[in-house]
């Protein structure tokens, strides 16, 4: 388990574990702003800071699967 992880990483860092990396960020950054938009806006609604992270949290959390459903892996 620890060796499929570790290739796993390494093939990251190369950038040699997804087929099309751009892609990938793109998604990524698309569930980072989704959460960061939630922050900001749950925060000026006057939601404690903890509360608004814990929700954006798990905004971001729901969109992984449908984000990367697509996503080809090397």
């Amino acid at each position: 388990m620890w060796d499929l992880f570790a290739n796993s990483l390494r093939l990251f860092f190369k950038g040699k574990l997804f087929r099309e990396p751009r892609a990938m960020f793109r998604q990524w950054l698309i569930g980072f702003a989704a959460a960061l938009v939630a922050v900001v806006l749950l925060a000026k609604l006057g939601v404690p800071l903890w509360a608004s992270v814990a929700a954006a949290a798990l905004v971001a959390g729901v969109l992984q699967p449908y984000l990367f459903k697509n996503l080809k892996y090397a």
